[in-house]
């Protein structure tokens, strides 16, 4: 009981806690919204969301990017504030360009990838990592 309720921590379960963070949201960013976009590509190519008037196409191919790839390299820890930092960009853009003045319930997701992405981008990938191993 008093581990539970004690602010210390080791500099194992930090880096454990790091890992956690990254690879489930990597993976999670990777298999629910990566995966249906290259696997839709062609019907959301012509309706896509396109903010940052680029065009919905590559709108679309940049969203891919980062959160299929971008995603994969955060799980592995591979590059990681660089693509971290990517993600983030991107999931600011949906939180307050594309869904700004939604219902909450709607925006929630985007916010929830925006903060824990923003919150390894600050720490980075921990020593369980691509990263780490490299001494980056």
């Amino acid at each position: 009981m008093a581990k539970l309720l004690s602010t210390a921590y080791s500099d194992r379960a930090f880096n454990f806690a790091l890992l956690v963070q990254r690879v489930a949201t990597g993976l999670l960013l990777l298999i629910g919204h990566g995966l249906p976009k290259i696997q839709n590509f062609s019907d959301l190519s012509g309706t896509f969301y396109d903010p940052l008037r680029i065009g919905h196409r590559g709108s679309l191919i940049l969203v891919i990017l980062a959160e299929l790839f971008c995603s994969m390299f955060l799980a592995l820890g591979l590059f990681t504030r660089i693509v971290a930092f990517i993600i983030v960009f991107e999931f600011s853009v949906a939180v307050f360009l594309v869904h700004h003045g939604q219902p909450l319930k709607i925006v929630e997701p985007a916010a929830l990838y925006l903060t824990s992405v923003f919150t390894i981008l600050i720490i980075g990938p921990g020593r369980v990592s691509v990263d780490g191993m490299m001494g980056k």
